[in-house]
């Protein structure tokens, strides 16, 4: 019974239909021209370009604003006292240096993770990053506080504060990262023959 008033319905369905006459042809569609842009539209709507993984561990959800004008420092701990002063005191060389003004915070994501990991390829261990104040943007101090919570995020930064005035003040930030094993062992056998 099911099957009857299942075909009732569909030769209702199909009663304007009628059959392609013969010698009549069907229109056929003209190709598009596959552009590179056109493939790769299409590529990232099936995912084919993405990596499954993205590298960069650094987190895009909120974290707690910082006020624009606040004096930062951040240490892990085992860092030694004489060293962080060190760094409170603008004693160590620039190394490499890394400027978010006017950056998104999703470029300044990017930038940030990809300048950390380079100071760890060159064995730089000191480097000076300005986020700016942000004091008079809309949501201000936002970049600043990403920054922030970017460098106790990533384990390669040991240590960060405010920079001295004349590389920044609040705007600016140093910061130490670890010391490479090639580096720490050269270190260890310096101090083994002294």
């Amino acid at each position: 019974m099911k099957d009857d008033d299942e075909e009732a319905l569909f030769l209702e369905a199909m009663r304007d239909v009628a059959p392609v006459g013969k010698g009549r042809k069907q229109e056929q569609k003209v190709a598009v021209q596959d552009s590179p842009g056109l493939r790769q539209r299409r590529e990232d709507a099936i995912g084919a370009t993405k990596d499954t993984v993205d590298p960069n561990f650094l987190t895009l959800s909120e974290v707690p604003l910082v006020e624009p004008l606040a004096h930062v420092e951040w240490k892990k701990d085992g860092v030694q006292n004489a060293v962080f002063k060190k760094l409170q005191q603008g004693g160590y060389a620039i190394e490499t240096a890394l400027d978010l003004h006017r950056k998104t915070v999703k470029e300044a994501r990017t930038l940030l993770f990809n300048f950390i990991r380079g100071m760890s390829t060159r064995d730089h261990r000191s480097g000076l990053i300005s986020p700016g104040k942000g004091e008079f943007s809309e949501t201000p101090g936002r970049l600043k506080s990403y920054t922030l919570h970017w460098l106790q995020e990533h384990p390669e930064v040991i240590a960060f504060c405010s920079a001295q005035k004349q590389h920044g003040g609040v705007g600016s930030i140093y910061v130490l990262v670890r010391k490479s094993k090639a580096s720490s062992e050269l270190n260890r056998e310096l101090h083994e023959k002294g």
